[in-house]
């Protein structure tokens, strides 16, 4: 019999990091009771849907990446709004994440963390960006996946 090793975090393409990604989150959302589901096609930067009941539901666009690198959304296909939200995964030294989940709207006034950039005059589209730094880590703790749930279940109940 072979021993079987598990992929190593360095061994796997962006295309295998974001599917993987993407499949935890679902798993994360399925955990927390709610319902999800996936476009039959990804045209518009929403990779799936969560719903907790009829009326509230909301659309999650999932970026991973390794280390610190920067994370950008184009606002062609990523527009605030009130149910839209990013759930960002960080990968370190192994395949389990540090997991964030962050409301569009937090884009409505720019800071040192989360960015925009309209590259007038330029090649590149206009953007929204997260600036990940060891530094800027901290910063992003009162988005962690747990808390952002939390709230917005009890905004739910409301």
């Amino acid at each position: 019999m072979h021993n079987m090793e598990k992929q190593k975090l360095k061994d796997l393409s962006p295309l295998q990091i974001g599917k993987y990604s993407e499949y935890i989150a679902k798993m994360e959302f399925i955990l927390y009771g709610f319902d999800v589901y996936s476009p039959e096609l990804d045209d518009k930067g929403i990779d799936f849907i969560v719903r907790k009941d009829d009326s509230f539901y909301f659309d999650i666009q999932v970026k991973a990446v390794r280390d610190f690198n920067y994370i950008y959304f184009q606002k062609s296909k990523f527009q605030i709004r009130e149910n839209l939200y990013a759930f960002i995964l960080i990968y370190r030294k192994e395949l389990k994440p540090s997991m964030y989940l962050i409301p569009s709207n937090i884009w409505n006034e720019p800071n040192k963390l989360f960015v925009s950039r309209d590259y007038k005059g330029k090649k590149s589209v206009p953007e929204f960006g997260i600036n990940l730094s060891e530094k800027n880590l901290p910063k992003l703790n009162e988005f962690l996946l747990e808390k952002t749930i939390e709230n917005i279940l009890k905004q739910n109940k409301q």
